[in-house]
């Protein structure tokens, strides 16, 4: 085979990179340890919904690549995604201020570079963070996810699909971890001995294993990811004032005490958008692009149920217009049906300094397309703000391989100051929303019958020009992105109507009266009505909820 020359590798680049719709852009070509800004690399706009995989060694640069992109997305428009573990990515909220050799690197690949902001919005996990608490029900979260946060084996999670069904049945709304506490507590006394036995797969032995491991998680202070209100993923979708879309950033600091609640919270957002989103076909630019960085936590030790769901979701999501991309340190760490949907790959240098790392390395190279560039050595060459890219082109082909040295973010690289991501969240329209917790009457007061008055929903927002201009944004992503009709008035903004209002149309006299009612008075007669009753439940809003999704996960009550 006859050797190309410099020349013929970077014609290749050119044609392969050659795209006629808008595109996001990454860098330009190294060919041949030069760099060639007459050879850019980019990926189109319309295939990152095609999903993704931006991989490589720690400190190679992978949340500057993160950083970028969204950069890029947000101006063509597009809302995006990012889960922010070092905190670094808070700086998309503050202009950068150019050095001598910033502007020398840019200027050499050919980046106009200008210092800028971008619109962001903080999010925090159940308020740990500075940023707006993000919660999520119990019954939304549902089975599989939360025995995933519990490690829970195989058998425990299938019992405790049991314990949702119970509690979907009988109208036994699971809130928060209290809650769920409550039910099983309920299933394992002598009161719920007859229940317990008419759910077969559910054992008394069981369901204490799983009641141990949920008084673990309160211990750890994990209640105040679950309850109300919970978080509307359609936030996600947001546009600012200038078309240009939002930056979520969720902020994470415990991140490394709580791994694995980090990663199956992601999992619940994409689910949940997978549930509520239509289908879209193919667009010219997505609806939104899902970041997801730790990519690792999600599938060590993982059940085959875990897995099975995640690539289903993967694989369907694509057609509602969400791009995923997954962030990690190599390509071994994401499961092969899952690694086989992303077409979208930016990999940056791999280290080679142990035997498994040299299998890592091996593996890497067998994933890539046939190229001009020895990868084995090109990938532990590489530096820091350099990658391997190949991307689906417009017509669904691999473009060819190319070390890129990637773009520079036009915002600070690192944190934004304190009081201006405080400022931030101040601000924003979804503090009223989402910003106090609120403790409806769920499952727990009616089994204990300790109904109090419900604490009602946060604040609404104070009427004003801001408030109406949210308002019609929501108007505008429920009918225009999840395709329903929206209850929202177009004339004046309206407090958000709490989910409780469902409830309290079918709580018992019981849960409500001034009296404490006992379980059976709770439960009415919806354990003696078997499958008829259920039949009936399912022309209701209420069974409705009870269909639950690929990861079991409920859908939310809609205002």
């Amino acid at each position: 085979m006859a050797i190309k020359s410099t020349a013929d590798k970077v014609a290749t680049i050119q044609q392969g990179y050659t795209l006629q719709g808008p595109t996001i852009e990454l860098g330009a070509a190294i060919v041949d340890g030069e760099v060639h800004k007459d050879a850019p690399v980019r990926l189109p706009l319309s295939m990152m919904n095609r999903h993704g995989l931006v991989a490589g060694a720690t400190g190679t640069g992978k949340t500057v690549t993160l950083h970028m992109m969204a950069e890029q997305l947000s101006t063509a428009g597009v809302p995006v995604f990012l889960a922010d573990i070092k905190g670094d990515l808070s700086g998309l909220a503050t202009a950068a201020t150019g050095s001598e050799k910033l502007i020398t690197r840019t200027a050499g690949i050919g980046q106009p570079w200008s210092g800028k902001t971008f619109p962001v919005e903080f999010l925090a996990l159940g308020g740990d963070g500075t940023g707006i608490p993000v919660r999520a029900t119990i019954t939304s979260f549902g089975p599989v996810l939360l025995s995933r946060v519990m490690e829970l084996n195989e058998t425990q999670e299938s019992s405790l699909q049991l314990v949702f069904h119970f509690a979907d049945k009988n109208q036994l709304e699971l809130i928060d971890l209290k809650d769920l506490r409550a039910v099983i507590q309920f299933l394992t006394s002598a009161e719920g001995k007859d229940e317990l036995e008419e759910l077969g797969g559910l054992s008394k032995s069981t369901a204490g294993v799983i009641l141990r491991e949920l008084i673990t998680l309160e211990a750890q202070g994990m209640e105040k990811f679950f309850g109300e209100p919970e978080f509307d993923t359609a936030e996600l979708l947001r546009t600012a004032p200038d078309g240009r879309g939002v930056i979520t950033c969720l902020e994470l600091p415990t991140l490394q005490t709580k791994p694995m609640l980090f990663s199956t919270f992601l999992m619940w957002l994409l689910a949940d958008l997978f549930e509520d989103l239509p289908e879209a076909g193919d667009l010219d630019k997505p609806k939104l692009v899902f970041f997801l960085d730790e990519a690792h936590l999600l599938f060590n030790g993982a059940s085959k149920a875990f897995l099975a769901a995640i690539t289903t979701t993967v694989r369907l999501i694509r057609s509602k217009g969400v791009g995923i991309f997954f962030v990690t340190q190599t390509p071994k760490d994401v499961p092969a049906d899952v690694l086989g949907q992303l077409a979208n790959r930016v990999q940056h240098a791999l280290r080679a300094y142990t035997p498994e790392d040299a299998k890592a390395l091996k593996a890497t190279v067998s994933t890539f397309p046939v190229s001009d560039y020895d990868l084995a050595e090109t990938l532990t060459s590489a530096g820091i703000g350099e990658a391997v890219v190949t991307v689906m082109n417009e017509n669904g082909a691999p473009t060819p391989v190319a070390l890129t040295r990637l773009r520079a973010p036009e915002s600070v690289m690192g944190p934004s100051a304190d009081a201006l991501i405080a400022s931030t969240v101040a601000g924003s329209a979804l503090l009223a929303k989402y910003g106090t917790a609120v403790d409806n009457v769920s499952a727990y007061e009616k089994i204990s019958g300790k109904a109090s008055p419900d604490t009602g929903p946060a604040a609404p927002a104070p009427a004003g020009a801001a408030s109406t201009d949210v308002d019609a944004e929501a108007r505008r992503i429920e009918e225009e992105i999840l395709g329903r009709p929206s209850s929202r008035p177009a004339a004046a903004p309206e407090p958000r109507e709490p989910r409780e209002s469902h409830r309290q149309s079918q709580r018992s006299p019981a849960a409500d009266g001034g009296r404490a009612g006992d379980l059976s008075g709770v439960l009415g007669g919806a354990l003696g009505g078997g499958l008829k009753s259920m039949a009936r439940s399912l022309g209701t809003q209420l069974g409705r909820e009870l269909l639950r999704g690929v990861f079991g996960t409920a859908p939310k009550r809609r205002r």
